[in-house]
């Protein structure tokens, strides 16, 4: 196995992982890709320790071939340079400083757009229907890149991007930005719109921002306005299941908003219906069950509610065909050794009755 010379541009003394790092290049990583940037980190500090693909391989549980993937990811990142043998292997891996990227990040932002030969030019995107399934993302090329900054639009784009970020777009950055606009046909209007709704969440991680974006794609939101309505109706219903349900010091977790997005999305319910069917479900069971409500409001979509007044006619309907003009039971019963007592007598109907008067009105 060859041994690797491994050597550091800066000088440590002990095992310090950049902020730079940490802020603007691990949270796009593979989880296992940072455990081997992290353990030649620790490599630098430490003379002592033996660095070899097998020795890294050994350290953070991988096998070699993941070893070799995750420095050609950190060097296609800018993060580390690769040297190798006649034969192919690794020999050298050098750890760039991370304030030199980052300038070298600026430098090419901001050096000056080359003249963008016709047949580089961006082919135009193909309209795409609501919902369809996007094609897969794939890694754009410097070159490529640089053509979509000759765009006016992209250019402004990726300048506004990095105002919310504050940070410097790494070539992961750009990657999904471009897909959002190339492959799920966003304007760059609903991008800037998408970063300042995730802010505003307080979430900044390009991952969630892009898990949101799928999801619009999937509901077929292609505006403006139409994501600000989606974010509107999910807030209202969101936070209006958990008053209804009493729902305190959590949040939802994703089976429940699943629920959610059905009810207003896949049965069209406004929020008072969706209310009205957590109230029942507590007042029935005592305690928060998204899929008890749910089988309340499958049962109304059944019956075409829309309303709380079709709500009323469904629950008289209901108490009517329970009502019969005879009973066996209102015959005298014949005593026994099992029956000879006085019985508690309640009328079903009539509790029935006011439960559903109780949960319409109270």
């Amino acid at each position: 196995m060859v041994e690797i010379q491994l050597h550091s541009e800066g000088i440590c003394t002990d095992t310090i992982v950049p902020n730079r790092f940490i802020d603007h290049y691990m949270a796009n990583a593979n989880g296992e890709f940072v455990k081997v940037y992290l353990y030649l980190l620790r490599c630098i500090c430490s003379n002592s320790r033996p660095c070899t693909v097998s020795a890294i391989a050994d350290n953070v549980n991988h096998t070699e071939n993941d070893v070799i993937r995750a420095l050609n990811y950190w060097e296609k990142q800018g993060l580390v340079s690769l040297s190798a043998d006649p034969e192919g292997n690794i020999c050298k891996i050098c750890l760039l400083s991370l304030n030199e990227t980052e300038t070298q990040e600026e430098t090419q932002a901001a050096a000056p757009a080359r003249t963008m030969p016709p047949q580089e030019a961006p082919s135009p995107k193909p309209e795409a229907s609501a919902g369809a399934s996007p094609a897969p993302k794939r890694d754009y090329t410097l070159d490529e890149i640089n053509v979509f900054r000759q765009d006016p639009d992209i250019s402004e784009l990726f300048f506004v991007v990095e105002t919310y970020m504050k940070h410097p777009l790494t070539q992961t950055d750009v990657g999904t930005l471009l897909y959002w606009h190339e492959e799920l046909h966003f304007s760059t209007e609903l991008i800037v719109y998408l970063l300042e709704y995730c802010i505003s969440k307080g979430h900044s991680s390009m991952r969630y921002m892009d898990k949101v974006a799928l999801g619009w794609h999937d509901s077929g939101i292609t505006t403006v306005g139409q994501a600000r309505e989606d974010a509107a109706i999910h807030s209202q219903a969101y936070y209006g299941v958990m008053k209804a349900m009493g729902i305190t010091g959590r949040s939802l977790v994703n089976a429940e908003t699943s629920y959610i997005k059905k009810w207003t999305k896949e049965y069209g319910f406004d929020l008072n219906l969706i209310q009205e069917a957590c109230s029942r479900t507590m007042t029935a069971i005592h305690q928060p069950s998204f899929e008890y409500t749910d089988s309340i409001l499958k049962k109304w979509h059944k019956n075409r509610v829309h309303t709380l007044a079709d709500v009323q006619k469904l629950d008289s309907a209901h108490s009517q065909t329970r009502k019969t003009p005879a009973r066996a039971a209102d015959a005298p019963a014949k005593k026994n050794a099992f029956n000879n007592f006085n019985q508690r007598s309640y009328d079903y109907d009539k509790l029935e009755e006011l439960l559903l008067s109780t949960s319409l009105h109270g």
